[in-house]
């Protein structure tokens, strides 16, 4: 299943989360080429994070090599950037969300 503007993501450095689907042997069947898709929630934050700082990492480091001319290509730069700028809004409205549902869930009567 797609989903319009979520493909690109993956270039961004992060993967869609998928369901995990049970093959024909009751085995995991595989999803974006690895079978591990039951991992924590945590482990799963942690990893968006660690990729938004590898994505902000490579654009900081471009914008460094354009600055001092060392860049050939000004264009690698200014993909990376962008990468950057979405992956953080996403990031951060990811965390407004859940703020929201936490604050929501707080709001719930006993």
């Amino acid at each position: 299943m797609s989903i319009g503007g979520i493909e690109a993501l993956g270039g961004a450095g992060f993967t869609p989360y998928v369901a995990p689907q049970v093959g024909a042997t009751g085995a995991p069947a595989q999803v974006n080429g690895s079978t591990n898709v039951g991992g924590s929630f945590s482990d799963m934050v942690l990893d968006g994070i660690d990729r938004l700082e590898g994505v902000q990492d490579k654009a900081d480091g471009l914008a460094v090599r354009a600055a001092s001319g060392d860049l050939d290509n000004i264009h690698d730069y200014t993909i990376a950037a962008s990468e950057a700028q979405v992956a953080t809004q996403l990031t951060v409205a990811l965390r407004n969300k859940a703020v929201e549902a936490f604050t929501e869930i707080m709001r719930m009567q006993v």
